[in-house]
């Protein structure tokens, strides 16, 4: 079973591309993040004709979130329960598996945040604190879990083509990385530290000052497996190709296979 995470920065532009990479990619499970449509504009004729199932949640011109399956997913949920919000950030489903009966798949477009101490960073501070309190919950109640998505975090200066010069800043605080380890301590576990990695291998590079050619960027696009998950995860990698695409989003997909 293959399951990943790509934020296409806006579905429309990029759904060539991504209709591309699923026909090269058949994943079993893709969450999308910045989709930019409203539920009304959601391409679900051309992903069904590609052979997904699909759930949506979008919004005009910013965040939207999605599911694709290749078998329908159920007990579906949009944003996190009881956290007041307008923004469209959170897809989740229950997804059938030949080994479990079933995975929990949570898709997340976690919040940019801005900056330190702005109105922006005390609201990613408030949703994390939201997804940390209903994810215990959902652990309880899907032991085979997986949560993945853009997490807009940087767990650590490995993550970083520049520590130094990013230290402090947006995706690199003390209290972003504070909230990624609450995260794994709930029973979750980082599936691309499971395996030896190439060097500076980023999952976001700036469209700006040739960073994508450079290779300066930042992995915060992750894949969080459950404990109960973790002996049958084979293989995390980042697929960089995609980057290289005329038009490309700036993050590239991230997948996990589990045996």
């Amino acid at each position: 079973m293959k399951l990943a995470t790509w934020n296409v920065n806006s579905l429309s532009v990029r759904l060539p591309q991504l209709m591309d990479w699923l026909a090269a990619n058949p994943v079993d499970a893709l969450v999308l993040q910045e989709t930019k449509l409203t539920d009304d504009k959601f391409p679900h004729a051309d992903l069904e004709a590609a052979g997904y199932h699909t759930q949506w949640f979008g919004q005009k011109t910013y965040n939207g979130v999605a599911l694709l399956t290749r078998e329908p997913s159920t007990d579906i949920v949009k944003n996190i329960p009881g956290f007041e919000d307008d923004q469209a950030r959170v897809i989740a489903g229950t997804v059938p598996h030949a080994v479990h009966g079933q995975v929990r798949v949570i898709g997340g477009y976690f919040p940019n945040g801005q900056a330190p101490g702005s109105d922006k960073f005390a609201y990613k501070m408030a949703w994390l604190d939201a997804l940390q309190a209903w994810l215990k919950d959902e652990l309880s109640r899907h032991p085979h879990l997986v949560l993945m998505g853009d997490f807009n975090i940087t767990p650590t200066d490995d993550d970083v083509y520049d520590p130094v010069g990013w230290k402090d800043q947006i995706h690199c605080t003390v209290e972003e990385r504070t909230h990624f380890q609450q995260l794994l301590q709930l029973g979750l576990v980082d599936a691309f530290r499971l395996f030896d990695q190439p060097p500076k291998p980023w999952s976001w590079w700036d469209y700006r000052n040739l960073a994508f050619r450079k290779n300066q960027g930042l992995r915060i696009d992750h894949i969080l497996v459950s404990d109960a998950l973790k002996p049958q995860v084979s293989a995390c990698v980042i697929d960089k190709a995609p980057r290289k695409n005329e038009r490309p989003s700036d993050h590239a997909p991230v997948i996990v296979t589990l045996a």
